[in-house]
């Protein structure tokens, strides 16, 4: 992150997160970064932010004010996006309380529903430039 541009650090063995990755790429300002959580890149974004370097529970949004996850760092995904997906945004309004359950609530069936991959998702030539390097 030394350019100052945020990363999405994701569940890497995750269907519905490589896909949000996919969509984020294709909608983004093309501004953001990624790296799996399981990768080095993405272990030490977490250690740095004081997270447990297994925390796979939630995406984390990583930016110069620090590192968001569950729904916090989901609306912040948002103000990257193009119209309407931007609107997100607005969702910061809820409550987190609530916004957080039902983040939580659709992360205790994301596996079971969508399934998951036996190792981390290898993203496209294009995409892969927008990958932080896996060496830490």
């Amino acid at each position: 992150m030394d350019d100052g541009r945020p990363v999405v650090l994701f569940d890497g063995v995750c269907n519905v997160c490589s896909w949000s990755v996919q969509f984020i790429h294709e909608h983004d300002d093309g501004q953001v970064m990624f790296a799996p959580l399981q990768s080095a890149a993405g272990s030490e974004l977490l250690r740095e932010h004081r997270f447990s370097e297994d925390y796979f529970d939630s995406l984390v949004y990583v930016d110069e004010t620090g590192a968001y996850a569950k729904s916090d760092g989901a609306v912040r995904i948002a103000r990257h996006l193009d119209a309407p997906y931007r609107w997100a945004w607005h969702a910061r309004f809820v409550p987190k309380v609530v916004r957080d359950a039902a983040y939580d609530a659709f992360a205790a069936i994301r596996y079971r529903v969508f399934g998951k991959k036996d190792e981390c998702m290898m993203p496209t030539d294009e995409l892969r430039s927008r990958f932080l390097a896996q060496s830490a």
